[in-house]
């Protein structure tokens, strides 16, 4: 086998090195500096590799011992010290923009010091062990859809994974089925409620008792399975940087979810959203504080821009709609406020509305400690 030195981590997370043919291939589990000596190639094209890394010569000085087997699965970035981790994302950001042609410095990336135990939501698969005769938690294998028991696992708050194997040993006592049950779903709130449950291969998704959290003094109610913030600490961080550049009068909430934001930041505020559950918890976050709620695309509601409104967008990983892009150009509304999972897209995005615009501010926040997501604020003035 090739050994591979790496040379650097990407966008995305994996790290990059060059075969003797040229060809790239892309690590899980490997650190930039690092001599790569044995992998598992995991995709195979014409023009690249991926692969998860095996056994390393030359170890990075930012390589630490990880806290679970299943890391690759959940939190892939366990290998790496976490200050490394926090110049690593701000590192990110900073290429992803300059691939737009935008000159920015890697901005700050702001946590609460809290590398596990965050999640308030995990998704389990379930493996039946034929030498046991029982079933137990599992997660996927990165780069293939085989399924790898668990013992433990360290990104969930401790009441999730507790609660999970509770679920597990009833499954046991009962002598159910693995196979008769497509995943586990549990999300716990603030004050340590679990709710959620188990998903039934062929059959409609249950109904799940819905949990009360507080943000930033306001109360919300979400569902398990559906739209709300996996880490709330470093969520109230973000809100609270957002709040700062929210000039006076209405906000626009475009791609609102449950309305955390606008309730959170604005004292006039609608909320615009296209998923008819989320837009159902809005209304309903929505009672007694004056915001309106509306379902809709944010695309589709180009008419309730105005100049002198602060417009807040939290878009999916696509990006915002080119439509809402030209729209803003084109009314000029006095301030936007740009919260991304994916600054590659945010990049994009915020290159068009330079036309317009300037940048004002611009701070990362390490909402997925451990992993390679980044989410990143812009503000634009």
């Amino acid at each position: 086998m090739e050994a591979v030195l790496v040379e650097k981590i990407i966008p995305g997370g994996q790290a990059l090195g060059t075969l003797a043919d040229g060809r790239k291939i892309f690590f899980w589990n490997a650190l930039p500096g690092e001599k790569v000596v044995e992998y598992e190639v995991t995709k195979k094209k014409s023009h690249y590799l991926e692969a998860i890394a095996l056994e390393i010569e030359q170890p990075s000085a930012h390589r630490v011992e990880s806290l679970d087997a299943c890391y690759l699965s959940t939190s892939p970035w366990q290998m790496m010290d976490f200050a490394y981790e926090q110049k690593l994302k701000g590192e990110l950001v900073q290429e992803v923009f300059r691939q737009n042609q935008i000159e920015v410095t890697a901005p700050e990336v702001v946590s609460d010091g809290v590398q596990f135990g965050y999640r308030n939501k995990m998704e389990y698969a379930l493996y039946y062990d034929f030498a046991d005769s029982k079933i137990h938690l599992a997660f996927h294998q990165r780069g293939s859809h085989r399924k790898m028991p668990i013992s433990k696992s360290s990104i969930e708050k401790p009441e999730i994974f507790k609660y999970a194997c509770s679920v597990v040993d009833d499954l046991n006592a009962r002598g159910e089925e693995a196979r008769k049950y497509q995943s586990l779903l549990l999300r716990c709130n603030q004050a340590g409620e679990v709710s959620g449950g188990l998903f039934e291969n062929h059959q409609p998704h249950p109904v799940f008792e819905k949990l009360k959290d507080t943000i930033l003094g306001h109360e919300y109610s979400c569902s398990p399975n559906g739209f709300f913030q996996i880490n709330l600490p470093v969520y109230e961080l973000a809100l609270t940087e957002i709040k700062k550049y929210v000039e006076p009068g209405r906000v626009l909430d475009l791609y609102s979810g449950v309305g955390t934001i606008g309730l959170s930041v604005a004292e006039d505020a609608i909320l615009v959203e296209s998923n008819k559950a989320a837009y159902l918890e809005a209304v309903e976050n929505a009672k007694g504080t004056g915001a309106k709620a509306v379902l809709a695309k944010s695309e589709g509601v180009l008419d309730y821009i105005e100049p002198d409104m602060t417009v807040i967008v939290d878009p999916p990983r696509a990006g915002c709609d080119k439509k809402l892009i030209e729209k803003l150009l084109e009314v000029h509304p006095k301030k936007i406020i740009y919260l991304s999972c994916n600054p590659a897209t945010q990049a994009r995005d915020v290159k068009m509305l330079l036309d317009g615009y300037k940048i004002e501010a611009m701070k990362t926040f390490n909402f997925f400690p451990r992993t390679p997501h980044i989410e990143n604020l812009v503000v634009l003035k």
